[in-house]
């Protein structure tokens, strides 16, 4: 049962992990997505996939992964509500998938800290 649980923490934190990388590679691209009223998107994109790193190493090595599940719950959230959320309300299907997405793994974050201990 405990190696169930190590495979459930590596297929959470692969996704982020590959998010992470993600926006490294693509962050001019991926700039655009950053509100308006943000300075600097393209270093919030870059932030962004810094915290996806972060997150994902403290997860996998068990250090701080409390905190690190639910800060990266927050920035999950936050992607939600401010990229994603008026294009879920205009209709986008791309914007609705991932809002949803977006929300689904903001909650699986916050229910992660939730039972974890450190």
């Amino acid at each position: 049962m405990k190696s169930l649980g190590f495979i459930g923490k590596l297929l959470f934190v692969l996704p982020f992990a590959m998010f992470g990388f993600f926006h490294f590679m693509n962050a001019s691209a991926m700039s655009g997505m950053v509100p308006a009223a943000f300075p600097a998107p393209e270093a919030w994109v870059y932030l962004a996939g810094l915290g996806h790193i972060l997150a994902v190493v403290a997860i996998v090595i068990d250090k701080k992964a409390k905190l690190a599940t639910m800060l990266l719950g927050i920035m999950l959230l936050s992607f939600a509500l401010l990229v994603h959320f008026g294009g879920f309300m205009d209709g986008d299907q791309g914007d609705t998938a991932n809002f949803l997405k977006a929300t689904s793994l903001a909650g699986a974050a916050f229910f992660m800290s939730s039972k974890l201990t450190n």
